[in-house]
């Protein structure tokens, strides 16, 4: 069931790789607490979909291809935004990837690289691009990870650029909260999306996962759209430059 909630009537969300995973997650949260929505992925048919389902939820939203590595692209979902709904309150960064596993150094320069251009440099100029249309009020919201507190092999070079994102959250909330602009992050623990496949492959692995958690379960995205969704909202209007770190208790067991 859809929350009983309008806490985001009126606002217009940008939220990056909303077509599956977290990202849809994020975006029928949103959506259904009344925000209207410009989301992206790479593949247009995914777009199409992501839509299509969004819309028979009653959601308003409209969607593009977009490479967020890419400013050009970057640009354009921006437009997107402001053209279809005249101004952008919310931004959820959300696009990643993790090309390579193993020891930091003996990673490709092509998948350091990847990993730095897409999951820190694209959220640094995504929300340059949105901040002229971002007013008081308005808020950014960076996803994370749980690894950003404890980078380990065989994936600590995408940990380290998740615990980037943390301190980028700390940074951009002192410089943009003078102008009541509010920047908080959520960092998931381990959620069985595709993105995640690698850490649930086989019912031993699944199983070692659950057992580092309090709760005994793996998140899903319903469960940090909700953390997504508070700090995007007005009960959170105190609240930045703040990292939620929504695992079950995995983080505090690592």
């Amino acid at each position: 069931m859809p929350p009983q909630c309008t806490r985001l009537q009126g606002k217009v969300a940008i939220i990056t790789a909303a077509t599956a995973g977290i990202g849809l997650g994020i975006a029928h949260r949103l959506g259904n607490e009344g925000a209207r929505l410009a989301i992206c992925s790479r593949r247009q048919n995914n777009v199409d979909e992501a839509v299509r389902e969004l819309r028979q939820a009653g959601i308003e939203v409209v969607g593009c291809t977009a490479n967020v590595g890419n400013k050009a692209d970057l640009k354009k979902l921006v437009d997107l935004a402001v053209n279809s709904f005249g101004k952008v309150d919310i931004l959820v960064s959300n696009a990643a990837v993790n090309p390579a596993a193993g020891l930091i150094l003996d990673m490709p320069d092509s998948a350091i690289d990847k990993i730095l251009d897409v999951n820190v440099k694209s959220a640094i100029l995504l929300s340059r691009e949105v901040r002229p249309h971002l007013q008081k009020g308005s808020n950014i919201v960076f996803i994370s990870s749980y690894t950003a507190y404890h980078p380990e092999a065989p994936i600590a070079m995408y940990a380290i650029s998740k615990t980037a994102l943390v301190a980028l959250t700390k940074a951009l909330a002192e410089e943009l909260g003078p102008d009541g602009i509010r920047v908080n992050c959520v960092a998931p623990g381990t959620v069985p999306t595709k993105f995640a496949s690698a850490l649930v492959e086989t019912p031993q692995m699944e199983a070692a996962n659950i057992a580092r958690t309090f709760l005994g379960r793996l998140g899903t995205p319903e469960d940090m759209a909700a953390a997504v969704a508070y700090l995007a909202s007005d009960d959170a209007s105190y609240v930045t430059g703040e990292t939620i770190v929504v695992a079950g208790g995995m983080h505090s067991r690592l």
